[in-house]
């Protein structure tokens, strides 16, 4: 199957007048038209970016299928690395590709067929947001990002032209709050394990993360300084689950939760005022009239990182629609519509052709709002005046201190997690 050279999407060469540039500069048969929308491709990851709106407006601008499933990050976790026949776009994280990349379920991907590619914001190349920013600890994106050729199998120092995700979505996460039921200001990660707030806290139960929300808030009560939370030793997990199973024998926790959903409930119903949660999850608390707030903490924020891996069985006219999906993802229209979420996009600069000024004011640099501020789906989360939680990109992007993580000592920190959620 020939391949369209990037640069022509589907869109730009089925218009009137792009025949003739199309004859002189792909290749010879131009099949891709009339076999594409016989191509589905069968997508997962969480629910975080699995949306039927992404579908439809696949099916819409590029024609073909896209069949998508959500799951937590612990599922996500096993089939990608269990069913490699299951699945042709694997939408993960980055701890996970740490995970899943050694089991050879996936294909290293050419950056010469992406479009974007140079737009794509550092952390994912280099690690580094601006040339002075500082690596934080954890599985740092860029450190899982590249392999040193189609065949790679150990992940690179540097780029070097093969990814193992090309980065599409990321965020700052802390801790969501309800102003309104707590009534003073909160400015650390230790308030989580406050009595004040006894049995109405919540952590997340995917212990790969909630491993790491949980080092921030030892770190913050002054118990403990880690080399690299991201890379604990055994004693160093034994240290960090013992402080929260003390807490969770003392009543301070409500719930665990998996799920966005859940994670939502719990804050929408006051019944959890203080809690590990993401970003569209305080967005859909705020959307219901209720007060939430993405809380910045002065000990700095832990950041994640998603991206979107092919399978090893992926070939032929599947592969070159995935190149096509993958150019259109970073083309702007995703992005726009996950960063009215309060996501990043990996290349924010397209994503700013799909919003208003007073949206990219608000959401990236951390401006004001001019007017009301909508989530994709019309509800408003911000009204005149309100800035963003946190402020800027620079400034929010700029304070993370630890990256989602796999440690060495992954299968000790998981049976220490589960004796933690069993107490």
């Amino acid at each position: 199957m020939a391949k369209p050279r990037i640069g022509y999407s589907r869109r730009t060469l089925l218009k009137g007048g792009a025949a003739a540039v199309a004859a002189t500069t792909l290749p010879a048969p131009m099949i891709w038209a009339q076999d594409i929308k016989d191509v589905t491709l069968r997508q997962f990851g969480t629910g975080v970016s699995n949306l039927n709106e992404v579908a439809q407006k696949v099916k819409e601008e590029l024609g073909f299928t896209l069949e998508m499933t959500a799951l937590d990050s612990d599922s996500v976790t096993q089939r990608a690395a269990t069913q490699p026949d299951s699945f042709d776009i694997a939408d993960i994280e980055y701890w996970i590709c740490k995970k899943v990349w050694p089991t050879g379920n996936l294909q290293a991907m050419d950056t010469s067929k992406i479009a974007n590619y140079d737009k794509i914001v550092g952390i994912f190349k280099s690690g580094k947001l601006t040339p002075e920013s500082v690596i934080a600890q954890g599985t740092a994106p860029h450190t899982v990002g590249f392999v040193d050729g189609p065949d790679g199998t150990s992940f690179a120092e540097s780029e070097t032209g093969w990814m193992t995700l090309i980065p599409t979505i990321y965020n700052a996460d802390t801790l969501g709050i309800r102003p309104d039921l707590i009534g003073r200001p909160i400015s650390n990660w230790s308030e989580l394990l406050n009595p004040e707030f006894k049995g109405k806290a919540s952590i997340l139960d995917i212990s790969s993360i909630g491993i790491m929300d949980m080092a921030m808030v030892v770190e913050s009560m002054g118990e403990y300084t880690y080399p690299d939370k991201g890379n604990m030793t055994k004693e160093e997990i034994d240290l960090t689950i013992g402080i929260f199973t003390e807490a969770k024998k003392a009543g301070q926790f409500r719930a665990f939760w998996k799920t966005f959903d859940e994670s939502v409930n719990l804050m929408a119903s006051g019944e959890v005022v203080i809690q590990s949660m993401w970003s569209p999850a305080i967005t859909a608390v705020k959307s219901r009239g209720i007060p939430c707030v993405y809380q910045p903490l002065e000990e700095g924020y832990r950041s994640w990182g998603g991206g979107i891996g092919l399978s090893k069985s992926l070939d032929g006219i599947a592969l070159d629609a995935a190149y096509e999906y993958i150019n259109w993802y970073l083309s702007g229209w995703v992005g726009g519509f996950l960063m009215r979420q309060g996501y990043y996009s990996a290349v924010p600069e397209t994503s700013k052709e799909f919003m208003t000024a007073d949206e990219w004011g608000y959401w990236f640099e951390g401006k004001p709002a001019e007017g009301d501020i909508t989530n994709p789906f019309g509800d408003v989360l911000a009204s005149a005046g309100d800035t963003r939680d946190g402020g800027s990109f620079y400034e929010r992007m700029g304070s993370v201190a630890c990256w989602n993580a796999v440690m060495d000592e992954n299968q000790y920190m998981v049976r220490k997690w589960n004796e933690f959620i069993a107490a």
